[in-house]
């Protein structure tokens, strides 16, 4: 049985899990050792069966206790050498990552990690680098896709490709331009390598997802400039206007900035 949690998805701090039987891997490690240690006693998950840690970029909201996890637990971090040097930059990363523990991996090349098969693909973001994940365990797919400046073709046939996807609404465009945001943050935000809006992710749904499509998590939302509700709303409705069948059994969730999601079971 394959499973799949979020700990925590936002700029406060974000971190899932992906795991089968013994066997399991971190994404990103943005939330404090404590949190987490609560959240595995909560879940009954054990910290043994954390076998490797993979980072997505470079940004705090991403790594900040990426260090202190890895070298409290003894788990190799595997992420890109534009990573792992951005990580080594960061001043709120305080407990660096050891030596011992850290892995290279490429965009592009397959990593076979226990019964995993991950390849990491390109992801536009204002960090030094960003990669999503696509993990093929059996012959299920799940791709996570956070932090997206901008739908690349790359990106678009990692949609087509999933099964299962973990992909970015963070911000409602009109909450956006008629918040408090400063202009230039606006500007960052909406550029090309800033975040996907609720509209343009459900727009790369559409263009993109095939009818082996079966559940969607929307991520990284904003607080300030988004709603868990209008997030799904959007994208639901995009769906539904598609009207070609493919998304009629399609889940849609919204994983939540602060709160834990349920363990999802990937069938």
């Amino acid at each position: 049985m394959l499973n799949f949690i979020s700990f925590g998805s936002g700029s406060c701090g974000n971190c899932y899990y992906i795991f089968a039987d013994e066997f399991g891997i971190l994404i990103d490690v943005g939330i404090g050792i404590r949190k987490l240690k609560k959240y595995f006693i909560d879940y009954g998950l054990s910290w043994s069966n954390v076998k490797y840690i993979l980072v997505t970029h470079d940004h705090a909201d991403h790594v900040k206790a990426v260090g202190l996890v890895s070298n409290t637990y003894g788990i190799p971090v595997y992420a890109t050498e534009k990573v792992h040097e951005g990580i080594c930059r960061n001043y709120c990363v305080r407990k660096k990552i050891e030596p011992a523990n850290v892995r290279l991996l490429s965009v592009g090349e397959k990593l076979r990690l226990g019964d995993f098969c991950i390849t990491p693909f390109h992801v536009p973001h204002d960090s030094l680098e960003n990669v999503g994940f696509k993990i093929v365990y059996g012959d299920r797919t799940l791709c996570l896709m956070t932090d997206v400046g901008h739908l690349t073709d790359e990106l678009g046939r990692m949609v087509g490709e999933a099964e299962y996807l973990v992909i970015e609404a963070n911000y409602d465009e009109e909450m956006l331009w008629a918040g408090v945001y400063p202009d230039y943050l606006k500007k960052r935000v909406s550029g090309g390598n800033g975040h996907l809006s609720n509209k343009q992710c459900a727009q790369a749904i559409v263009d993109n997802a095939t009818k082996k499509l079966r559940r969607v998590w929307l991520c990284h939302l904003s607080q300030e400039n988004n709603h868990p509700e209008l997030a799904r709303k959007t994208v639901e409705l995009e769906l539904k206007r598609a009207g070609d069948g493919r998304f009629d059994t399609v889940d849609i969730d919204v994983l939540r900035r602060n709160v834990p999601s349920s363990i999802y079971e990937i069938r």
